[in-house]
């Protein structure tokens, strides 16, 4: 009876585990879809300037869809909505 306990606890731990990485995947998820654009031109930005070019257009377009985001993340609007801003683009 002893080795059915163990068990049931081994699987309480992975499922706790499971728990917390799907929490993190949720939530990396949103901070993605809110900041994505701007990592993706700081990255190009980077890769320009280490390649010896001129990279103003990206890092102002990064500074722009920042500014995006800091306004969609402070406006209130309910789980309908919630991806309205991505699919527009």
């Amino acid at each position: 009876m002893k080795f059915v306990g163990k068990m049931r606890q081994r699987g309480q731990g992975m499922m706790e585990y499971v728990i917390i990485v799907a929490l993190i995947a949720v939530a990396a998820i949103g901070v993605y879809s809110m900041f994505g654009k701007t990592v993706r031109n700081q990255t190009a930005g980077l890769s320009k300037e280490m390649a010896g070019s001129d990279s103003s257009t990206q890092i102002q377009a990064a500074g722009t869809s920042a500014t995006s985001a800091a306004t969609r993340g402070n406006t209130t609007k309910g789980l309908g909505e919630y991806n309205k801003d991505n699919d527009q683009n």
